[in-house]
């Protein structure tokens, strides 16, 4: 038997209603943002989704606030028919909204400032990115208001910033749920980007994933020497340019000192031909 497809609005006005109608009946609202071309790790978030609330509703809305003007906007897949197909039996409600539905007025003048912590790292190679991100996540929690969000532990720094705006301008959702990051079988971090990847550029997109493994083996000797050992195996592939490497404190997300010990995240972006790809891990440094 087929599974249903969830049904679609594309109106703040329909997916008020909608979840308005949910609640009534005493449903559990989980939202799930996404930009859409979706894979299995969204499709892993969906399933977590729905361990978590009766209604999961999944946003598919490629934001252009959150692209700079070199950025792949006009690039990004908009696949919307086939992540319909991907979220049949798993989401109830797709929110799916125009540009002009989410910012009627053209750019909104009244914008979340993400401090610090978003300047850093992703935010100093994409300025402006993590404002966008957090302008239009406002927005989705004001039009849906979720009992939970879920997002994915690749994207480490936008869930840090994420919870650190619930937290701070008192959002719904109660909770800001986190799901492991799901890779390839190899250890290559699923994502939408992945896709732009030729054969060969695939085959070295795998490095970022293994200096972080390479980074956790080393993390015993504390934080230079993991940030090394990662290192390493990034400049043994040539065709991987490196634009971060970084240990960060997971309660500040700010670099970790040299002596640091217990947990600690290490970040890595690069690029992999015209590909930039991001990954993260946990390590525990002594």
């Amino acid at each position: 038997m087929t599974e249903q497809r969830p049904t679609v609005y594309t109106t703040v006005e329909e997916i008020r209603a909608a979840t308005a109608d949910a609640r009534g009946r005493g449903d559990g609202i989980v939202l799930v943002p996404t930009m859409g071309a979706l894979h299995a790790g969204h499709r892993e978030l969906v399933r977590s989704a729905r361990e978590l609330g009766q209604t999961v509703v999944v946003s598919i809305f490629v934001n252009p606030l959150q692209f700079g003007p070199s950025e792949d906007l006009d690039r990004y897949p908009r696949t919307l028919d086939a992540d319909l197909d991907a979220l049949a039996g798993l989401a109830d409600l797709v929110f799916a909204p125009s540009v002009a539905e989410m910012y009627p007025d053209g750019a909104p003048t009244t914008r979340v400032a993400a401090g610090e912590v978003g300047s850093l790292y992703e935010g100093a190679s994409r300025p402006g990115h993590f404002d966008g991100m957090l302008t239009v996540v406002a927005k989705l929690f004001g039009i849906v208001q979720p009992d939970v969000a879920v997002f994915g532990q690749k994207d480490a720094q936008q869930v840090f910033l994420v919870q650190r705006m619930v937290r701070d301008l008192n959002l719904p959702p109660r909770r800001v749920a986190v799901v492991d990051t799901v890779r390839e079988a190899d250890g290559l971090a699923l994502s939408s980007r992945n896709r732009y990847l030729d054969e060969a550029e695939r085959l070295a997109a795998v490095t970022l994933s293994a200096a972080l493994t390479a980074a956790a083996s080393a993390a015993s000797r504390g934080a230079d020497a993991a940030l090394a050992a990662a290192t390493t195996v990034i400049d043994a592939e040539l065709a991987v340019k490196l634009d971060y490497l970084v240990v960060v404190d997971p309660a500040t997300f700010l670099s970790v000192a040299a002596d640091h010990h217990g947990s600690g995240l290490m970040l890595v972006a690069a690029r992999v031909g015209t590909t930039r790809l991001i990954d993260n891990a946990r390590i525990t440094l002594d």
